[in-house]
Order: structure tokens, then C-alpha cells, then sequence
């Protein structure tokens, strides 16, 4: 059989989901072909114009607009805004005939019978043969949707369920149709995985699919249950976010971004679609979410819903939460529950259910009653949504954001306490939970030599969850492949010579027990082992440098100390990019300061699509003291340009730190200059990164890896010097930057330029480290730089003074 490949794809369909999903292809190098209906009459402006219905930019009005709406949007849809070129955009009546040159067409129209049909009427007509032919429906089941379609449409034929949005939601769900190819499933959750960078999920034709409907299940249980046990919003949200491992937007803000009308929706489709599911009532709408409705209270899009931005009579900005008794807005103050007090000090969330389950106030019976409809809801689903449980985990993890699925925290609780919880609310085990026990199986899960076991309800044992090849999980080889720890970091030995450095630390700031690991890894790796991978598996890789404890001992006056501190981070830094061994990096969401600046020594960088990475020191009245101006002036001085082009780059790297600019994708880090291109390289799924790491790590040692030598900077001196002065000062005088501002730039422009040189001059990376180390304790001694330090630390946010 021919091998497919993707290099093209039409999205017909232009709204929020169609754009969003037209975007992520782009993300990806895949040329797209976006399409939409022609307009049926001329608005004002067009009118104006003297354009009719014929004018081309009228009849592809709709699809640019929407194109345009997405691209606009927060946050932004696009890794870099370079790629929306990627997209061609046209209509259904001019540019459907060139749907014959692309491999993948995807259905985003508007959930009706009548008019998807038409869609795919039409598509059939242009179609060439073996193309893939999938819709984006969230409920409309497939046997409709391809009656009357040619044998090798229905073949080709699947539901692909995005989330919304694409590029940050990992769920992609896969239903294949009736007569579709197993090829053709297979192949779709191949893509999706390696792709896309989504969590592919095969689901069953069945209403809402698995992600929406345990979702909207667990939405609508805890909108009956908020009444029933006298909890406010505001109280519902501080529950069911974080401290479960859930978004900071947890359930009421959720509902208010996605828009109450949206959820309403799908719950309204269960409520007509399961007649027959136990909890077919909690799918019947509460009085008061008809009131909103009837109101218009949908949330974002309508300035209101469960919460309302107001202002108080100083016009002080605030957030007002919806009584749900009185229906009227109020301030939401500080929630407090003794439940939540016991689990600040554990750090792991999986290991807080059992903490949470006991707490004896409202919030302990919150967890009790929720979690208890959750297990009982979700074991029944199975085999209806879902042959196996783990899917049911991966679709709540992947489109809702939850660290944990249903049956993990199950696990977590302990199966035969969650039976006690369940049956104290009137709930009973399935026939399969108490037959596992029966054989003496505690868990619905296992680790067995690094990989991960389910219950198999069929097989009644455990088999190995499918696809874990591609990865490394250091959850599941901690306990077997560590081989050095301290509090703040561990060493795990890969395999094949590769160990890997993780961070532990609180945010995975970077103390002295990290640094002392990265120099141990590399010790061990230049004698016992081939190299060395700094890879942890948090949300962020690091916030950088431990801003408290350099805050302590600036106020201590310390300055030994905190010269001591720096010296090890450059020498740390320098040793990896010096080692002998090859020394690699995984960068992943917030890598920010002393994080960016490891990534700038590694030999080479794996990162996340999804890293946002910057030199941000300058934020907190600082300068990138870790080697990273340093690396910045030397990356100009690198670049095989006249000095007067390096001039102009050099510029565009003080501007980038003196701004603190932080990229909002791995590929714009690039057009930053945190990663270098041919060497560098992005993964779109990070559940690869540490895998791909290690790859490259046995590449660069297979290749014949050579210890770099030590280079000299090109710096431009008073050339430099002057062209940052002259910038700074009319940033003053413009009144865009504070004279503390100017001092710190002017700081900054000294170590870029090299100091006070009067002409262009060869120096060792060590004179540039000196220098750096020399500006950052000048600092940490003006009283308004603690000011800026205090003030983060306290609000999380940037002072400027």
C-alpha cells in the first residue's frame, strides 16, 4: 500500500474551530487550503467601495475575516505569524475544484444534518481517490453524515474531534465510520500523536464522544451539587482548580471563557441523546443557568456570566462573582477551607486526594460527594464510550487539562475507599470493579520496567497501555533508574550511556542543589557514561534563578555570597558548553531567565513547541547575569557580517533583553536568537522531547562528538557604547523609559559592547562573564532594584520605578 503523506490539507469551514485548526496545520509546515461560503449581499463598506457580489475580496470576505478574527486572537493561534503564509484561503464556489490536490480534507461547518451532507455532496465531486475526507462534529453520528457516498469515501471516511483551541488542547479524538479502512484509523492516530503533537484518543460513535461527555458529566454533577451544599462560585473554583491539578480557570471561569451557551449545548444533546444513561437528570439544566441564559450572562463574550469585571466607587477595578441564591453579583473575597490548608505541604497533587477525601469541613464532603459521582459515572461508560479505561484518562487529561484522569485519582483514593465513598452516596461498584478485586488486583494501573499497565476488563488483566514506546516517562524509571539525588534534583540513567539531570525544586528554580547536579551529571558522564540531557517532565521547565534567595542575601548585604552564587552558575553554564561529553537540553513552557540561559550553552536544544523562553532579568531591575549577555554578544559576533550590519544585530539583542521579551513559541525563539537554526530543533509533542533528546544525544556521539574549543568575542566597544546611549536617552526623553530604567539599559549596553573600548577588539568569553557578574552586583546594591525584587516577589508582576 502507498505510504501517505500529508503535505496538504483543505479545512472547509472558517470559524473559530476551522481557523484554529487551519493555524495548527500551518504550525506545522503543512500548506493549507482554507475555504468558506460566498457572502449572499454587500455590507456598508463594501457598498462604499462601489464592490459587488462578483468582486473577488467580497466573495472571500468570509473566510478572510475569519482567518484575520483567529489570527487576532489571545492567546495566539500561530507559533510564529511568519507561518499564517502557509494558509490560502478561498470559497466554496471558485476554489472547491482545487480540493483535487490535497491529501486531507476536514468538515468545520455548522452542526446540521442538511448542510454537512451538502459539504461532503460537493467534496465528492472534486475529491481524487484515497484522499481523507473527516469531520470536526462533536455529535452528529457518522452513519448520517456519509449516507449515500461513494465506496472510497466511506472508506476514507473518520470523525476527528479538535478542541477548542487547537493548538493548546491536546485531545484528538478518532471515530472511525462504519466502512472506514483500519488503515485509515490507524494512520489518523499516528498523525494526530506525532504530528499534530496531540493525545489520540479512538473513541465510539456514541454521543459527545468520551472527552465531552465525562466532561459535561462532571460540569453539570457540580452544578447541582454547588446548591445542594451551599458553596459559592468563587468557592467551587478555588476546589476544582489547581490544588487538584486542574487549570487556575477550574470550573465557573471555564464555563464564562467558553461561554455558558456553548456548554448548554452539548448539555442540552445529552439530555435529548442518553435517555438511557443513570444520571440522564443531571444533564436537565438548574433553574438559574435558565435564568442566565434567558439574560444573556454567557460569559466572556458578553462581558458577564458567573463572574463581571466592575470598578468600586475609587474606580478600582474588581471582580464581581454570582450569587446563585440571589442572582445578583458580589465581591467573591478570600475563600479558606481547613481541607486545603492540610495539603500545602504536599507537593505531588496525585498524592492529595487521599488528604482530601478526609477533610472533615464542607470542602472534605465536596470531594467526597463529587469524586463518588465521578467513579460511579465513569465506570458504567465502559464499554459503552470506551473499551478501555485508560482512554477515558487520556481524553479528561488532553481536553480538559486535568493532571490526573477519573481512574487514576481512583487509585489514588484507593479502589475499595472509593467503593465506601460511592456507596455512601447511594452509589454501587460495576460488576467488572468488584471482579478485579475478586483476583485480588488493588489498582487500576501498574508500572512494570518503565512503562505503564491498565486493567483489562475482557482480559481481566493487566496489559501495557500501546504507544509508550515513543516516550520516556520519568515518573514510571524514577524508582528503578535513579542513580544520584539531593533535595532539589535527580540523576536518571537513560540507558545506552545518556543520563538526565531533572529539576525538583519549587517552580524548578535553579539553587545551588540544581547546579550541583548539572556538574555532577556532567562529572559522571566525562567519566562513567557518554552524555548528558537536563529533562524534567513539569508544565515548566524553569522560572530561572531563585529570586528569594538572591533578594535575602542582597538585603544581608551578602555580596561574597552572592558573588559565589553567580560565579557558579556562569562556571556551571560554561562547563556544558566545554564539557567533552555532548550536553543537551529540553526546554518546555515557562523557560525563562537562568532557564534561557542554560538552553543557550547546551550543545543542542530539543524544545516543546510549547516553550515561551526570554531573558527577563531586566523585568526585575537585573541583567541577565548567567552567561546570557554574555551569549547574546557573542552570537552576533559570531555571525559572518560586515560590523556595521553586527552593529544593527547587536541592537536587536539589547533591545530583546533590555524589553525582556519573551517568545511565545520555540519557533520564535529562534527569530529571537535564544535557539540557532541547524542546530536547535523543535517537537511538536513534548511527551517526545526527552526520547528525541536522547536520539540525538547517541547521534552526536555515534557522528564522533569533539570537545568545542574555547572562542574569542568580537566586541565593537565605543562604537557600541555610543549607539545604546544615544537610544537610551531618547527613551527617556521621550518619557518611554524611567532614568532607573536608562541606568540599568546603559549597564546592559557596557557588557554588550565590551566596555570602553575605542576600537573593535578580541576578548575571551571570561572577560564578558567578568563583566556581567561585575554589573549584576552593582545592582542588587541600588535600593530601587530591591524595590523592583520586593515587589515581584510579593505580586508576581514587574515594578517600574
Amino acid at each position: 500500500m502507498k505510504k501517505r503523506r500529508i503535505k496538504k490539507v483543505a479545512v472547509i469551514g472558517s470559524g473559530i474551530m476551522g481557523s484554529g485548526i487551519a493555524c495548527h496545520f500551518a504550525n506545522i509546515g503543512v500548506e493549507v487550503l482554507l475555504l468558506d461560503i460566498v457572502p449572499r449581499e454587500l455590507n456598508e463598506q463594501e457598498k462604499a467601495k462601489g464592490l459587488t457580489l462578483e468582486s473577488p475580496v467580497v466573495r472571500n470576505r468570509i473566510v478572510n475575516d475569519g482567518l484575520k478574527n483567529t489570527l487576532k486572537s489571545k492567546p495566539s493561534p500561530i507559533y510564529n505569524q511568519k507561518f499564517a503564509s502557509r494558509i490560502t484561503t478561498g470559497n466554496l464556489e471558485d476554489d472547491l475544484k482545487k480540493i483535487k490536490d490535497v491529501d486531507w480534507i476536514i468538515e468545520v461547518v455548522i452542526e446540521r444534518l442538511d448542510i454537512k451532507k451538502s459539504v461532503f455532496e460537493n467534496i465528492e465531486k472534486y475529491r481524487k481517490e484515497g484522499t481523507l475526507v473527516t469531520s470536526n462534529t462533536s455529535g452528529i453520528p457518522i452513519k448520517f453524515m456519509n449516507e449515500g457516498r461513494s465506496e472510497d469515501f466511506q472508506k476514507n471516511f473518520a470523525i476527528t474531534h479538535f478542541f477548542n483551541p487547537p493548538r493548546y488542547l491536546k485531545l484528538f479524538e478518532v471515530i472511525p465510520g462504519p466502512n472506514c479502512d483500519p488503515e485509515v484509523t490507524d494512520f489518523l492516530m499516528m498523525y494526530g500523536e506525532k504530528f499534530l503533537g496531540k493525545t489520540s484518543v479512538l473513541a465510539k460513535d456514541t454521543p459527545a464522544f468520551i472527552g465531552n461527555r465525562i466532561g459535561i458529566f462532571g460540569i453539570m454533577s457540580l452544578f447541582h451539587a454547588v446548591k445542594d451544599l451551599g458553596l459559592s462560585v468563587a468557592e467551587v473554583d478555588k476546589l476544582t482548580g489547581p490544588v487538584i491539578g486542574r487549570p487556575k480557570s477550574a470550573t465557573f471561569r471555564t464555563v464564562d471563557v467558553v461561554g455558558l451557551d456553548t456548554l448548554v449545548h452539548v448539555a442540552n444533546g445529552l439530555y435529548e441523546n442518553v435517555p438511557d444513561d443513570e444520571a440522564h437528570d443531571l444533564f436537565k439544566l438548574p433553574d438559574y443557568i435558565d435564568t442566565m441564559m434567558k439574560k444573556k450572562w454567557l460569559g466572556s463574550k458578553t462581558k458577564q456570566g458567573f463572574y463581571k469585571k466592575s470598578a468600586d466607587e475609587k474606580g478600582k477595578k474588581q471582580i464581581l462573582a454570582l450569587d446563585l441564591e440571589s442572582m445578583e453579583y458580589k465581591p467573591s473575597g478570600k475563600v479558606k477551607f481547613a481541607t486545603l490548608e492540610m495539603t500545602k505541604t504536599i507537593d505531588n497533587v496525585i498524592d492529595r486526594f487521599k488528604v482530601l477525601v478526609k477533610g472533615k469541613d464542607k470542602a472534605g464532603e465536596f470531594y467526597r460527594k463529587t469524586f463518588a459521582a465521578m467513579f460511579a459515572y465513569v465506570q458504567n461508560r465502559i464499554p459503552e464510550i470506551s473499551d478501555e479505561l485508560y482512554k477515558i484518562d487520556d481524553a479528561m487529561k488532553a481536553g480538559f487539562g486535568w493532571q490526573h484522569g477519573p481512574f487514576q485519582i481512583w487509585d489514588a483514593v484507593g479502589v475499595k475507599h472509593g467503593i465506601e465513598l460511592m456507596e455512601k452516596e447511594g452509589y454501587k461498584a460495576a460488576g467488572w470493579v468488584n471482579e478485579m478485586l475478586e483476583k485480588e488486583i488493588e489498582s487500576f494501573y501498574t508500572v512494570k520496567d518503565g512503562a505503564v499497565y491498565y486493567y483489562d476488563i475482557p482480559e481481566k488483566k493487566y496489559l501495557k497501555i500501546p504507544g509508550q514506546d515513543s516516550f520516556i516517562i520519568l515518573d514510571n524509571i524514577r524508582k528503578t533508574s535513579t542513580i544520584w539525588s539531593n533535595d532539589e534534583a535527580a540523576i536518571q540513567h537513560l540507558g545506552d550511556g545518556v543520563l538526565n539531570v531533572e529539576f525538583r525544586s519549587k517552580m524548578n528554580t535553579l539553587g545551588s542543589g540544581v547546579l550541583q547536579a548539572i556538574n555532577k551529571g556532567i562529572d559522571l558522564a566525562e567519566n562513567e557514561y557518554e552524555a548528558v540531557i537536563l529533562g524534567n517532565q513539569a508544565a515548566n521547565f524553569s522560572v530561572g534563578a531563585n529570586l528569594a534567595m538572591v533578594f535575602m542575601f542582597a538585603v544581608e548585604q551578602e555580596y561574597d555570597e552572592l558573588n559565589m552564587a553567580i560565579s557558579m552558575f556562569q562556571n556551571t553554564v560554561m562547563r556544558m558548553r566545554y564539557s567533552s561529553v555532548p550536553t543537551l537540553i529540553t526546554p518546555r513552557g515557562m523557560t525563562l531567565g537562568g532557564g534561557c540561559e542554560l538552553s543557550l550553552h547546551a550543545d543542542k536544544v530539543v524544545a516543546a513547541a510549547e516553550t515561551y523562553t526570554g531573558l527577563v532579568e531586566f523585568g526585575v531591575g537585573l541583567i541577565p547575569g548567567g552567561g546570557g549577555t554574555k551569549e547574546m554578544a557573542k552570537r552576533v559576533s559570531d555571525l559572518w557580517i560586515k560590523d556595521d550590519v553586527k552593529l544593527n544585530r547587536l541592537r536587536d539583542a539589547f533591545i530583546n533583553i533590555a524589553m525582556a521579551k519573551v517568545a511565545t513559541s520555540a519557533y520564535e525563539a529562534f527569530d529571537f536568537g535564544y535557539y540557532q537554526k541547524g542546530k536547535d530543533l523543535v517537537v511538536v509533542n513534548e511527551a517526545r522531547q526527552i526520547a528525541t533528546a536522547k536520539r540525538y544525544a547517541l547521534e552526536m556521539l555515534e557522528d564522533g562528538y569533539i570537545q568545542p574549543a574555547p572562542a574569542k568575542v568580537k566586541v565593537l566597544g565605543q562604537q557600541a557604547l555610543g549607539m545604546f546611549q544615544v537610544g537610551t536617552d531618547s527613551l527617556v526623553a521621550g518619557k518611554y523609559a524611567s532614568e532607573h530604567d536608562q541606568k540599568i539599559a546603559n549597564k546592559l549596553g557596557y557588557i554588550m559592547a565590551g566596555g570602553d573600548l575605542s576600537e573593535p577588539t578580541d576578548v575571551s568569553e571570561q572577560y564578558l562573564l567578568d563583566l556581567e557578574r561585575e554589573v549584576f552586583l552593582s545592582l542588587l546594591a541600588e535600593r530601587k532594584t530591591l524595590e523592583r525584587i520586593e515587589h515581584t516577589l510579593k505580586t508576581g508582576k514587574p515594578l517600574r520605578n
